[in-house]
């Protein structure tokens, strides 16, 4: 599929609207969101609880036909406990 630049305008246009309907008064945030998923890259939203991280992660998602995956960070989580671990074990 080639696009053209207005044709990638046009559709970062319609998804912060949409994402805008979900989201009020974020629109900065709605920015930052978009230009990390057009540069390939990935997010890590912090903020206070309550303001709409989870909401902003799950509206993008449906609206690209995206996945969205939530981690509940806690003290105790380790590297292991989001990407697994292999073990080898050598039968004789």
């Amino acid at each position: 599929m080639n696009l053209t630049a207005s044709d990638i305008k046009n559709l970062l246009t319609d998804v912060s609207a949409n994402l805008s309907t979900v989201i009020k008064g974020k629109e900065d945030k709605i920015e930052l969101v978009l230009l990390a998923l057009i540069a390939g890259g990935h997010v890590l939203i912090e903020d206070i609880p309550g303001v709409g991280k989870t909401t902003l992660a799950r509206a993008l998602a449906k609206t690209i036909d995206g996945r969205f995956h939530r981690i509940q960070f806690t003290p105790d989580l380790l590297p292991t406990d989001i990407t697994g671990i292999n073990i080898f074990i050598k039968e004789d």
